[in-house]
Order: C-alpha cells, then structure tokens, then sequence
C-alpha cells in the first residue's frame, strides 16, 4: 500500500532507532553514539553505529545503513510497508486504510495476497487431515509419535489424492488464474489446471513472523519425490529461510539444532528441543548461516548419521564459520536421525549427547582420519601432512596452538612434532616466489585506489562534518555550495543537506528516504553522513583538519571547472579563485 511522505515522516520522526536497534542488537554507549556488533555480516570488535542524533544506523564494516524503517526491512526481511505498520504500532500514529476489492489488492499488494492464500490452503489442508479423506495422512503422522497438539501446533494437514481440489476452493474463493499460478500451488495449463500437491501430508513453511509462506509434502506410499517442496515464490526463498526458526528464534537455549528435514524438527520441538531447525530441501547455505546469526552464534549440526549427513555437516561447517557461527556435531550412532534416537533411548539421552557434542574441526579431522590407513608408514605421513595443512587454517597463533594441543592429544601425534610440521609447512606456503612482488603490486594498487577516491572522501567528510556540527555552514558560506560536489549523487545530497539548513532543520534519515527504491544508492548515501572524523583532535587540529577538508572539496570543483572552462574570461576568473584559495584558513573553535 502507498503511504504520504508526511505519514512516513511522522510514524519515523516518532520513533527512537536506538529503542528499535537495541531490540535486536547488544549497545553500548560510547560518546554520543551507541555501538554493538554489526547484525549484517560477522565482526570481533563492534563497529556498528547508532546515531540517536541523526537517528540513523551504520556499519563501519560492512557499510551497512539506513533509518529505523530500512533497518526493519533489513533485519525482518519486511516490505517497506510492514515495517512502516510495525514502526506505527510503536509510535501511536495511526495508518490511513483504504478499502480495496480483491483485484485491485492483488495488484497493488501481491505479497499481501499471496499471504492470504497460502493461509487458507494452509487451513484447508489441516481441515482435510482431520476428515475422513485424511485419514491415511493422520494415520502417518500418529505412527510417526507425533501428538495432537504438535500437529495442531504446527499445521500439519493432508493434500488429498484428487488432483485439483486445492485450485477449486481457491477460485471459489475468488482468487483467479492469474493469481492463482503465482502461488507455487496449483499449475495452471491450457489442457486444465490441477494441484501442485497431492496424496501427501504437509507441512506448511512459516517465515520468523508466523506467515506461511510455502509449503512441504511428504508422499504416502512409493510415489516420488518422497518430499516435494513449494517452488520458488515471491514469497517463498528456500536459501533464505529454515524450517522451525519462528519458534526457535524465541528459544531459551543459547544455541540452535540443525537437522535435515521436517519430521525431525517437529520430533525435537515435540521432546523438548525447540531451538530446532531445518533447511528445506536445499543445502545450507551463507543465507542460511546469515539467518542464524541473528540469533545465535552457536549451532549444533544434528545431521543423520549416514554418509549424505557427514558430508552436509561437512559443507556446513565452513559456511557456518564464515559467518562467525560456532560448530559442534552431534553423535547419534548407533541411530540415524534426532527422531529415532529420541524415540528409542529419549531427550535426556539425547541432552547427554548435546553436551558431549564434538567441536567440529575435530569432527573434521576425524571424517578425514578414516581416509587413510594408518597401519601404511605412507598414509600416516599423508594424514599428518593434511592435518598440519587444516591446522594452517587458523591465522592466529593462539587458536592455532590450541587445536594444535586438541590434535595431538586426540589422534595420540606427538605436539612438538606436529607444531614443527605446521610451522615447516606455513613458512613454506608464505615465502613463495613472487610472494614480494605481489605484496608490491598490492600496496601500489591500493595508493592508486586511495588517490582515486580522494576527491570523494573529502566531500564525505564534509557532508559528516555538516551533519554533526550544523554550526559549520557559517564557516563555509561564500565558500561551498552544493555545487561544488561533483559527483552526481553527492550532489543531489548536498542540495538537500543545504536546503534543510537554510529551512532550520537537517534530516540525514529523511534524505535517505529519497533512495529506499535503489539499494546501492541508498548505502552510498547512508556512507556520506558517516565518514570516520577524528574525534580526538581538538583546538588548532581541528581546524587545520576542517580547513583541508573544506579546501579539498573546494580545488576539486575548480580545477574541474577549469577543464570546462568556456573561454579565457572565464577561465581567469576561475585561476583567481584557485590562487585565493591557498590562503584558506578556518577557525571552527
């Protein structure tokens, strides 16, 4: 829905992104801002910034960055307006409504309608499961162990074995065609339309905020695929979302479960453990790991115990670090999965195994132990050699040292000699010819990169130094205009940063309005009221750091007017002004 300028400035104007940000993220005041570790990519040392001034935030990292709205949609994964309905809630203002008929929502909001109807297919396939026509789906699920008020809780239901009984409630429910196939449900075709799923229990895909927004199916009998998934929607991203996650995102524990697929959530939530979650029917993945951060930065791989389930974990171990994710992976031998192992010996036997979860670079190293035969002189030299080579992952010394420790106490390797192979092994892979020259041509690289940008990182100095101390346009005027930004988008900012002093009043969070539609704009421009100022120089640094920055910004836009310079009348003009500006000096204290 469209919501007037002047109701997105109020419902934003109203609330604190401090009180938002801080709901998701650990702050700490430090001078007049606040600061935690960024939500948006992994960081040891928090360089997240929350500026209640500007009432913006921004990842000194990253380059992450936006007003309370953008950091709703970011974080959520909400369109604009449900983040704007969700801010107004917070803030008491209250939404202008608009009465629509179905076809004019289905274009104005599809994602709305979308919702709607997965919702009620969601409803009418746990009707169905309930009826007699799902008895074979009820029946699956009660000799699975489940309880009623789990299939309850999670919506299982049945799609039955006619194939378009789904697409005919819809239309009766006034959805069209043209909707209908947008839905990943039913297929719509020439020679007749009939239902994605059939014959199969399901399980509806819920996001974080309890939306179904897809759905599994588990096939009864030997019909193939045994699990057929909702395609992809404008709703529904398998890399991007985990099964269970909107229950175990408000978990107790301080760690979270990964299985493999839906029964084995469901089975853990049902026994207990409900910081339980599964990819769907994909291979976890850096979203999947991005995902997980938010909440946690603990897991437990609880993948089966068979061959295919050591090699996910496997995949999933370095993505997961990646992402600043610590691994452990659980033994469940001699059974295969969290549901058989529950079922047979139970959850407190299951929280015992919990405990006793294996780091995973030593899981690692075991899988990688059953590759040789260690009885061979030969394999044994081999395995030690990609041991040392694994271990050489680790770029600090410490942590080196410490799984250095873990291994040979593990795999019964003498520590001297395995440190000695590691360190042998480093030296060589970091001296190797050319290593030097690379360095070189790294180092030119980056004066080149810095020269490149200077023009550019003045104006962005300026601009932060504006936003901070409004008092500075005084010491600039006759001196800069937005004029004298040259790039085309600073440019625009610049308009508006000097048309919000002249009307008593700079909004950095309203001018980053202007750009939600494009989100490399939007980050740019977020970047251009956060360049890094020294805030430690005080008196004559100040100044002279002021006036280079001013002076700067300044030659850049005169030296490009001289090359633009239409005849010699102008050109002169313009050299007066360039040899007026080497006299610069500005107090700003």
């Amino acid at each position: 829905m469209f919501y007037p300028d002047e109701i997105v400035e109020e419902v934003r104007t109203r609330v604190d992104i401090v009180d938002i940000v801080s709901g998701y993220v650990k702050l700490q005041k430090k001078g007049s801002n606040y600061f935690g570790l960024c939500p948006f990519h992994n960081e040891k040392s928090p360089s997240f910034s929350v500026s209640p001034g500007k009432q913006m935030y921004y990842c000194f990292g990253c380059g992450a960055g936006g007003n309370a709205i953008t950091f709703l949609m970011e974080y959520e994964n909400y369109s604009f307006p449900e983040a704007l309905e969700i801010l107004a809630g917070k803030a008491g203002v209250t939404l202008p409504k608009e009465e629509m008929s179905k076809e004019a929502k289905a274009q104005a909001d599809l994602k709305a309608t979308l919702l709607a109807i997965n919702k009620l297919a969601a409803n009418y396939f746990y009707y169905q499961l309930k009826h007699p026509q799902g008895t074979l789906g009820y029946e699956y699920l009660k000799g699975r162990g489940l309880s009623d008020d789990t299939i309850r809780r999670f919506g299982l239901g049945f799609a039955n074995k006619t194939g378009d009984d789904l697409y005919r409630y819809l239309r009766d429910k006034g959805y069209g065609d043209h909707i209908l196939k947008e839905t990943g449900l039913v297929t719509i075709e020439e020679r007749g339309s009939h239902d994605k799923f059939w014959n199969r229990v399901m399980f509806p895909i819920m996001d974080v905020n309890n939306r179904v927004i897809g759905f599994g199916g588990r096939v009864m009998g030997d019909g193939m695929p045994k699990y057929l998934n909702s395609p992809e929607t404008r709703l529904f991203d398998k890399s991007r979302n985990l099964y269970g996650l909107n229950y175990a995102r408000s978990s107790k524990e301080h760690y979270m479960l990964i299985c493999e697929g839906y029964m084995d959530v469901i089975a853990m939530h049902q026994a207990g453990f409900a910081n339980a979650v599964a990819s769907l029917g994909t291979a976890f993945t850096i979203q999947h790991a991005s995902l997980i951060k938010r909440y946690t930065d603990q897991v437990i791989l609880t993948y089966d115990s068979d061959g295919a389930g050591i090699k996910a974990a496997l995949r999933a171990i370095p993505i997961l670090k990646e992402a600043g994710v610590s691994a452990k992976v659980l033994n469940m031998e001699p059974y295969k999965d969290p549901d058989e192992f529950i079922k047979n010996l139970g959850a407190d036997a299951f929280r015992d195994r919990i405990r006793g979860a294996k780091n995973s670079f030593l899981f690692e190293i075991d899988v990688l132990k059953k590759e040789f035969d260690l009885e061979d002189p030969e394999q044994k030299t081999r395995f030690f050699n990609q041991v040392a080579g694994k271990l050489l992952e680790f770029g600090e010394a410490l942590e080196r040292d410490n799984y250095i420790q873990a291994v040979s106490r593990e795999h019964f390797i003498n520590y001297e000699d395995l440190k000695r192979l590691v360190n042998t092994m480093g030296g060589r892979l970091g001296t190797g010819a050319g290593a030097g020259q690379r360095q070189k041509i790294s180092s030119y690289q980056d004066r080149k990169k810095e020269k490149e940008d200077g023009p550019r990182k003045s104006q962005r100095l300026l601009l932060t130094w504006l936003i901070e101390e409004p008092g500075l346009f005084e010491k600039i005027k006759g001196i800069i205009t937005p004029d004298d930004f040259k790039e085309e988008l600073y440019h625009q900012v610049a308009v508006m940063v000097f048309e919000g002093h002249q009307k008593g009043r700079v909004d950095p969070a309203g001018i980053l309005d202007h750009f939600i539609d494009d989100q490399e704009q939007y980050k740019t421009v977020a970047s251009l009221f956060h360049a890094r100022l020294t805030e430690s120089l005080t008196g004559q640094e100040r100044n002279k750091a002021f006036t280079e920055t001013v002076y700067k910004v300044k030659k850049n836009s005169l030296d490009e007017a001289s090359r633009r310079a239409a005849d010699i009348g102008q050109l002169q003009e313009i050299i007066r002004a360039q040899s007026e500006l080497k006299s610069l000096h500005i107090s700003i204290d």
